[in-house]
């Protein structure tokens, strides 16, 4: 049984039912964190929270579409209600279907906008009043080594990521009580080469998986984060293969 700590929190994530989500829910429920997680696709995301609890931690579900702002705003009303607060936000959903632009994909540039960007406005959206509220709070935001940098194919995904890092920076010299986190993994094992459409594209990104580290580090590096004393902000975390160029 894993005993909640005098420093237990309670952390939001999305996208939760696999990779990175997955993993980070995972290790953070070790460390005696309650967890309320949230992704689409609820059969996953329910044997997830199944698994947590049999391993002794705490962990509701609920099933989450981050385009959607309503979504969102209940998904944390959900957890407020359940748990009195809301401590943390780990803003992880995201989609990364790369192409060459002149392959002019326009539906799924629309769609990595959707998630990658609007999603995160949203979860801020949803939680920043309340922690403004209780006077604390922390936003994890996951960005990628794409937002550090424009790869070829990756032009859209990569702007999508510096979006990323650029709302966390506003969020961060905006707030005194918020603390503010970007994580930008490298080649990280996920599902997120699932959606690459283009077939010569995405046997080009498996082959270069061949390095990707485990979803687990990326977990670490959250838990770290949040567990610094509440004076203490980690601002910013890139976490990449060591054979990754």
């Amino acid at each position: 049984m894993i005993t909640p700590s005098p420093t237990s929190k309670v952390v939001l994530i999305t996208g939760a039912s696999s990779g990175i989500g997955e993993a980070t829910a995972r290790r953070l429920a070790a460390s005696g964190h309650r967890l309320v997680l949230g992704a689409r696709r609820t059969g996953l995301l329910a044997a997830l929270a199944r698994s947590v609890r049999a391993a002794g931690g705490t962990a509701d579900h609920h099933e989450l579409d981050v385009t959607s702002l309503e979504s969102m705003r209940s998904f944390v009303r959900e957890a407020r209600e359940r748990h009195g607060r809301v401590d943390v936000l780990v803003n992880n959903a995201g989609v990364m279907p790369l192409s060459m632009l002149d392959a002019l994909k326009t539906d799924e540039w629309d769609h990595m906008i959707d998630v990658n960007i609007r999603g995160v406005l949203h979860g801020i959206a949803a939680v920043l009043p309340v922690m403004r509220e209780q006077g604390a709070g922390h936003v994890v935001n996951i960005a990628s080594v794409s937002g550090l940098r424009v790869d070829p194919t990756a032009a859209v995904y990569s702007a999508t990521k510096f979006a990323v890092r650029a709302i966390s920076e506003g969020l961060r010299q905006e707030s005194r009580e918020v603390r503010v986190t970007v994580v930008s993994p490298g080649l990280t094992q996920s599902e997120l080469t699932n959606a690459i459409s283009d077939p010569g594209v995405r046997e080009s990104v498996r082959d270069a998986m061949a390095i990707a580290i485990r979803p687990d580090a990326i977990g670490e590096a959250i838990d770290y984060a949040i567990g610094r004393p509440p004076e203490v902000d980690v601002n910013e975390l890139v976490i990449r293969p060591t054979a990754q160029g």
